[in-house]
């Protein structure tokens, strides 16, 4: 099977590090008032806030883009693909693995998306929708088969591949 664009280590980062961004933001809202809370007391003093929070806080906030980081390395080493002579085979997840198969004869279309993270990184995003599948995600229109982080050459050449086979399968009806 093959891989993403090495690239796709930082398509997954950035993307889950926007995702999280608000859950972040909560969490030092939180934690900054329980701090400021429990640490200035009645005097008012911001010394101890400032010797025993900000480094914490930075220290957690570090911990979090590292694991991040390694979260979306996880990811990319689990998210593979392969063409094969009747389907389109793809595995992803991390702790729950999902396995997809498209046959040719279900695909209705093959987009190309490039969003402004993918751009930056000179990434594509190949969907593949299918008949009798459709529904909405986190992403817009969701699809039976996806594959982000891919060169966009190599992404043009599948698209023509897959169009070609589903092509191909519906010949005789």
């Amino acid at each position: 099977m093959k891989h993403l664009h090495p690239k796709a280590v930082w398509l997954f980062f950035w993307s889950f590090l926007f995702r999280s961004f608000f859950i972040i933001l909560f969490i030092s809202i939180w934690l900054g008032s329980l701090f400021v809370n429990l640490l200035t007391g009645e005097e008012g003093n911001l010394r101890p806030l400032i010797i025993y929070f900000l480094p914490s806080f930075f220290f957690l906030l570090a911990f979090f883009v590292l694991f991040i980081y390694f979260w979306a390395v996880w990811t990319y080493n689990n998210y593979k693909y392969q063409l094969t002579e009747n389907v389109v085979k793809i595995e992803r997840g991390v702790i729950a693995k999902k396995y997809s198969s498209v046959p040719y004869e279900r695909i209705q279309n093959v987009d190309i998306h490039r969003g402004i993270i993918a751009r930056l990184l000179g990434l594509s995003d190949l969907q593949i929708q299918t008949a009798g599948y459709s529904g909405y995600s986190r992403r817009g229109i969701a699809t039976e088969g996806r594959l982000p982080g891919l060169d966009p050459q190599i992404a043009e050449q599948l698209q023509e591949e897959l169009i070609t086979r589903a092509k191909g399968t519906k010949q005789g009806l």
